[in-house]
């Protein structure tokens, strides 16, 4: 028995920040302190505060150690694990109190959180499938092949309301029902683990966390629907993941938890993994099974369904990483705790990724129903350095931005798409005051105009034309007419493009049409971007009366476009200056600004 536990996270995240020399540090410090038989370390996954990694905890104190330095472990080995004292200084400053030190559960990151896709995420090591087990891992599908029939099983998620969590928000229970339903030789079950949106890193966290709840969630799907083979179709861009996979697939195999006659019974089931090379279509159920076999990845017109003729033409479920993700606890739990949690017509948790102008960013989970307000200002700690609050984009290049006049929204898969947006598969980006909300849908267009396929023209063509008069009106040559004809062609492109893509490409746009319009109306008539963000819209200038002459702001201009002598005042030459706003940051005594 270990007396401490030492839990260091290995996410991507914190990864990229050194999380795996700490890791190593602390194996070496523990060793020369004699303590290898005392104390575990163990590498998790991601523990959701992404902006303090590294992340470190240690139990049996619950102790929260954040943006820990290789340097700092061996101070953390002596004072700690030898003599018991707390490192005040590395905790995160929300658990520190006047009466001690609180758990992380009750700081306002985590207490309005309700963790179900995410449960084991930093909570075991993702590479040890006997940890996976002690937390009643794969004993939902030990129930389902011995104690209910295929029915039982499709009738429990119906119950439950769980609704696919990839964006599109289908029942997923039907989607089971509709692929049972069909009868053929072979079935396919997949799972899309393909993310695509900028910002958006929830089913990378879960694969990287807890690869083996997708396992056994697809192992019941098979069951389910009557297949013997998955699929998961995971981008090679996450090399974490698939590396965790690959562990967890092999490590289910070798306890015959995949393979043939699992748990002593007739039923088989095995999984493969597939790379994606990132194309953003392949999120696109149809594309993505078109990729799976071989082919490029390009979208089929629909009917018919997957559940019809998916993979290979034969029946087939395809569900995200999150969706998988909640139902092994909703077959040992039932679907009436499931279906206890959330809206009427959205039921259970929701996993986001909160980034942008946040304090907090990172990965968090949250009951349906949380208002957008919660999430940013309590969750998420509020909008840094005192500004104020302009919109949240969800759903990525495929949702709405949402304005602060609903920022008292409870999100749930209606509410958002009735103000314009989408739930998406989990992205909320946050912005704030100084943001410029046609720059932000030009940004999402120029995604989208990258990634699409080019399989119709409505996408092919008609994203393209958006996207060049977006960029017109930022230079400051659009008109009114541009307005309408931008417009025109958003309804156009979302009723005739042959996808999901193409069909909600122009969403970005017409959200902040409808209600930033004020701020294309500014670019269009005024010439000017009233953040400041549009580079062909700005001019520096610079003060006569605060210049002081030091030339600092000479010396740091890239192009050479500032002009003066020493102790006299300067002047930007206009022609020359790149608008890059250097000058303007060093300058000590406020002489210059931006128009």
């Amino acid at each position: 028995m270990y007396r401490s536990h030492i839990l260091v996270c290995g996410g991507t995240g914190c990864t990229s920040s050194g999380s795996q020399q700490i890791l190593n540090a602390l194996q070496t410090e523990i060793e020369k302190a004699g303590l290898k038989e005392e104390v575990a370390v163990v590498q998790t996954g991601c523990h959701g505060l992404c902006a303090l990694g590294p992340i470190m905890l240690i139990y049996p104190e619950g102790t929260f150690y954040s943006m820990v330095n290789v340097e700092d472990i061996p101070e953390i080995v002596t004072e700690h694990l030898l003599k018991g004292r707390i490192v005040k200084r590395l905790l995160y400053n929300e658990t520190v109190t006047e009466d001690g030190i609180k758990s992380l559960n009750e700081t306002d990151f985590y207490k309005k959180q309700h963790r179900i896709a995410l449960r084991n995420c930093g909570v075991i090591n993702p590479e040890n499938i006997d940890e996976y087990i002690g937390t009643r891992g794969y004993e939902a599908l030990g129930k389902v092949l011995t104690e209910m029939t295929s029915d039982e099983v499709i009738q429990v998620l119906l119950d439950s309301g769980l609704r696919g969590r990839g964006g599109g928000g289908f029942p997923t229970g039907l989607k089971w029902k509709l692929a049972k339903g069909n009868d053929a030789d072979q079935k396919y079950v997949c799972c899309n683990a393909d993310e695509g949106d900028p910002g958006a890193f929830m089913d990378r966290s879960v694969l990287e966390g807890d690869p083996h709840v997708v396992l056994e969630a697809m192992a019941i799907a098979g069951y389910a629907i009557g297949a013997n083979q998955g699929y998961i179709y995971v981008r090679a861009e996450y090399p974490i993941a698939v590396a965790r996979l690959e562990i967890a697939i092999n490590q289910a195999r070798e306890y015959g938890l995949l393979g043939n006659n699992i748990f002593g019974t007739d039923f088989s089931f095995d999984v493969g993994l597939r790379l994606g090379a990132g194309a953003f279509v392949c999120g696109e159920e149809t594309a993505l099974m078109t990729s799976i076999e071989g082919n490029r990845g390009e979208p089929r017109p629909r009917p018919p369904f997957p559940a019809q003729k998916g993979l290979f033409q034969k029946p087939t479920i395809l569900n995200n990483v999150e969706t998988y993700a909640n139902i092994p606890q909703i077959i040992l739990n039932g679907s009436e705790w499931f279906s206890s949690m959330g809206t009427e017509k959205s039921k259970g948790t929701k996993v986001f990724a909160l980034g942008g102008k946040i304090k907090n960013t990172g990965l968090v989970e949250i009951p349906m129903g949380t208002t957008l307000r919660e999430v940013v200002e309590q969750i998420g700690g509020g909008i840094p350095n005192g500004k104020k609050f302009k919109a949240a984009q969800t759903g990525g290049p495929s949702g709405g931005c949402i304005p602060v006049e609903h920022f008292d929204i409870p999100i749930d898969y209606d509410n958002l798409i009735s103000i314009g947006s989408m739930m998406g598969s989990g992205g909320l980006i946050v912005m704030d005051e100084d943001n410029c909300m046609v720059d932000i849908a030009k940004f999402f267009l120029e995604f989208t105009v990258d990634e699409s396929c080019g399989k119709c023209t409505p996408c092919r063509i008609g994203t393209k034309r958006m996207l060049e008069i977006l960029d017109k009106i930022t230079k400051g040559n659009g008109t009114l007419e541009d307005l309408d004809k931008l417009e025109d062609l958003c309804y156009y492109i979302k009723d005739n493009s042959l996808c999901g893509l193409g069909q909600t490409a122009p969403n970005p746009v017409l959200s902040t049409l409808r209600y930033f319009r004020d701020e294309y109306i500014a670019h269009v008539v005024d010439k000017k971007c009233p953040s400041g963000v549009c580079k062909s819209l700005l001019s520096y200038t610079i003060d006569a009366d605060k210049c002081k002459g030091c030339t600092l702001c000479a010396r740091t201009c890239p192009n050479n476009a500032i002009e003066g002598k020493v102790r006299e005042p300067h002047v930007i030459i206009q022609d020359k200056c790149i608008k890059c706003g250097a000058c303007m940051e060093k300058c000590k005594f406020g002489a210059i600004s931006k128009k």
